[in-house]
């Protein structure tokens, strides 16, 4: 058995003793190659106003709202007038418990369907951004979707990547793909997020998070 004070644990932890940790750049966003700010960019005042505007017209959608998943759908199938739990949220995959056995939940979404930009929020500044994106991107589902304080999604990964556009958000709103973590600040900022990898949306804040999210519709995953 090797010496106390030449532990080699020891050491390494005598050495992190040496340097405090980095507190700043935790509220800023950090990239990498899963989660990517784009060059395109919104007005965050009029995102911020439209989203005022749509629920005042609609209260947010869907089942799971208790446990943290709330959606306002954005876009839809031509001519639709309800919404299934599973348009709402659709196929992902996880391992969900301490068997680490990768299982599908929900049924496979045809993203190219959601074509349609749901006339319930005509006039918003989110049609005109709707607009846009689909100049740049194949957009399938939109959805706005709000997270409370103090709470996190499964950890999954999804059959196609996502652009995410803050809304809401503080230091505490927490985006993590594979390994890496960042904040997404709401700022009008455009980020693509690589969600065919495992991720997780996560609020440790103090306010509510609100994104838009749009599913992007390339060849998806399907197993």
């Amino acid at each position: 058995m090797s010496s106390i004070k030449t532990n080699a644990d020891v050491q390494r932890v005598q050495a992190a003793m040496q340097h405090n940790p980095i507190t700043s750049s935790v509220a800023e966003f950090v990239g990498n190659e899963h989660i990517q700010r784009l060059q395109l960019s919104f007005d965050i005042d009029k995102l911020q106003q439209a989203l005022q505007e749509c629920l005042s017209r609609v209260a947010f959608m869907g089942n799971m709202q208790d446990q943290g998943f709330a959606a306002l759908p954005l876009t839809q199938r031509p001519g639709q007038t309800e919404w299934t739990q599973n348009d709402l949220s659709g196929r992902f995959w996880t391992r969900g418990d301490e068997h680490y056995v990768e299982q599908p939940r929900e049924n496979l979404v045809d993203e190219s369907e959601f074509s349609e930009f749901n006339p319930t929020f005509a006039g918003t500044y989110f049609e005109q951004v709707m607009a846009t994106l689909k100049q740049h991107f194949p957009i399938g589902r939109t959805r706005i979707l709000s997270k409370p304080v103090y709470n996190c999604n499964s950890w999954h990964r999804d059959p196609e990547p996502r652009i995410h556009i803050p809304i809401h958000s503080n230091p505490g709103a927490l985006f993590v793909v594979n390994h890496h973590v960042t904040h997404l600040p709401a700022d009008g900022s455009v980020y693509f997020t690589d969600t065919r990898a495992y991720h997780t949306a996560l609020n440790g804040g103090e306010q509510s998070r609100v994104h838009l999210v749009a599913a992007l519709a390339y060849e998806q995953i399907t197993e």
